[in-house]
């Protein structure tokens, strides 16, 4: 295994990080547990011409000025004053790209997943959706900013060496984005096809 290096964040078409990062590993260390999820769905956000990105005409504000950054940190937010989603900063300094993370497929410390959403065996319930994901890894959003590529820091992404295929990648649009206009209709949210740990399709 490999964390990330910078370089895979720092690129500008952040709809090919969305899919190249299916397949790899969110990895938190927090409460001195190391749990784990491999990628299976994702969502691409770009500043400054989408709509449903939060930097729309980059646009900055308190919460999304870490989308600014140089690529590779969490942008991690609040949704509906209860869940927090988990996102990647992509691109250079300036750009406020991101990509959300849907779901993961739970791999290590799958008990340790369980105590914090307070299930009693694996279930897709367990990690599909961005806010469920969080809980089990135990990602707050007092952790926005974070550097990625940073092992010895709460959160990082590891390449496995397992590679997904285009051919088996269903793109489709981005949930819960209707206002957004015509970009609500841009098929830009991936998953691995057939993953039984993917959210339910929109």
């Amino acid at each position: 295994m490999t964390v990330l290096p910078n370089s895979f964040y720092l690129r500008d078409d952040v709809v090919q990080v969305a899919k190249d990062l299916l397949g790899k590993y969110l990895v938190t260390h927090f409460d001195r547990q190391i749990s784990a999820g491999k990628i299976v769905e994702t969502e691409a956000y770009r500043a400054p011409d989408d709509r449903a990105c939060h930097a729309f005409g980059n646009r900055r504000t308190a919460r999304t000025e870490v989308m600014f950054a140089e690529g590779g940190r969490a942008y991690i937010y609040l949704c509906y004053g209860i869940h927090h989603l988990f996102n990647v900063v992509t691109g250079p300094a300036g750009m406020a790209h991101a990509v959300l993370v849907r779901a993961i497929e739970p791999i290590d410390n799958v008990e340790f997943m369980l105590k914090r959403r307070g299930m009693d065996k694996p279930h897709p319930k367990l990690t599909a959706g961005p806010g469920a994901l969080t809980q089990a890894l135990g990602i707050h959003t007092s952790q926005s900013g974070h550097s990625l590529f940073d092992p010895t820091g709460p959160i990082w992404l590891e390449d496995r060496g397992e590679v997904i295929l285009e051919e088996n990648i269903i793109a489709s649009p981005r949930v819960g984005v209707a206002y957004a206009g015509e970009c609500a209709a841009w098929p830009w949210r991936f998953r691995i096809k057939e993953s039984a740990w993917t959210s339910p399709a929109k």
